[in-house]
């Protein structure tokens, strides 16, 4: 009879205390991303041997003070005698793809490589609408009339359920 109340919820089951110790990382997460306002979660993965693994971004960049402040408002706040655990914190990178709507809307001016379902735009990011970004660039296009080229500006609006992926250009 024990082991049928360890499957069923019991609260000594590992199954019950995984999930409560996910559910206190990421209430202490949300907790730390309200009080911080201009940083936002990308990926909060923990593995079955809690390995914590936070990937933030923010508004104006990530600092290394910003890892530190979210890692201690996790870290201290869990008891490593009850849960033994690792904790890294990260930024997004300035060349990992872009996941979440906010990141986009911090990049707009900045050069843009976009790979969507049936082509592949570099152009400047010029808007973001919750549907949608817009992708503005100059071209060199057969003139005309006549013999030669001319520069055109171009502009295309990619839905985000067509985005594969889409980068910030690194410019040196």
């Amino acid at each position: 009879m024990n082991s049928d109340l360890n499957t069923r919820g019991d609260r000594k089951s590992p199954l019950f205390i995984l999930i409560m110790f996910n559910k206190a990382v990421e209430d202490l997460l949300g907790q730390a991303l309200e009080e911080r306002q201009d940083l936002f979660l990308i990926d909060l993965s923990i593995s079955s041997d809690n390995a914590i693994k936070v990937v933030i971004d923010g508004d104006n960049g990530v600092s290394v003070e910003d890892c530190v402040f979210v890692s201690r408002a996790i870290e201290h706040n869990l008891d490593r005698e009850t849960e033994d655990f690792s904790l890294e914190v990260t930024s997004a990178g300035a060349t990992a793809p872009m996941t979440n709507l906010r990141q986009y809307k911090k990049n707009i001016g900045r050069t843009l490589k976009v790979v969507s379902i049936d082509q592949t735009i570099e152009g400047t990011l010029a808007n973001v609408t919750p549907e949608a970004i817009v992708l503005e660039w100059k071209a060199r296009e057969p003139k005309p009339v006549g013999k030669g080229k001319v520069t055109v500006n171009k502009q295309a609006t990619i839905a985000f359920s067509d985005i594969k992926e889409a980068k910030v250009m690194i410019k040196l």
